[in-house]
């Protein structure tokens, strides 16, 4: 009984949500219904922003409780997280998996590499960025980005 009357006496100790974000979501966002099931897709990168996606999906920042969840099939996907310069060797892997997503889906380019290859621009071994690959909807900046940008780049497509 005393476990009870600790719980009560504690009352609520999480804090409240961020403001919902602004702006108007892409089209295909605005499909989804407010959850998004999420394939990340390291396309080339040094894996700092894998582990800011990591982040953003642990227990602190939590990106499920917005709806987002991550899956291991891009055929369950409705978003692809993409991180780094995509290289020769991962351009048309990336075509194919974006390819398998059922549509609406949505593209998102995680981090400076993804978006203008960064420190990688010029290398022998790149393709170019992710939009010179495949359609992106949304760009999330950063050197790596935050947990906290991410977790708001996924809020922006769940609406949530």
């Amino acid at each position: 009984m005393s476990l009870l009357r600790k719980i009560r006496d504690t009352g609520r100790v999480a804090e409240d949500a961020p403001p919902r974000p602004t702006g108007t979501p892409p089209r295909a966002a605005r499909d989804l219904g407010g959850s998004a099931q999420v394939r990340c897709v390291d396309a080339g990168s040094c894996n700092g922003c894998e582990i800011e996606i990591a982040a953003a999906f642990g227990p602190v920042h939590d990106a499920e409780r917005y709806g987002a969840r991550l899956v291991a099939s891009p055929r369950h996907a409705d978003v692809a997280l993409v991180t780094g310069p995509v290289t020769r060797n991962m351009a048309e892997p990336l075509r194919r998996t974006v390819a398998a997503m059922p549509r609406p889906r949505l593209v998102v380019a995680v981090g400076d590499c993804a978006i203008d290859c960064g420190e990688f621009a010029g290398g022998y071994g790149i393709e170019g960025t992710v939009a010179d690959v495949v359609p992106t909807d949304l760009q999330v900046p950063g050197c790596p980005p935050e947990p906290e940008a991410i977790v708001a780049a996924l809020r922006t497509v769940t609406g949530r």
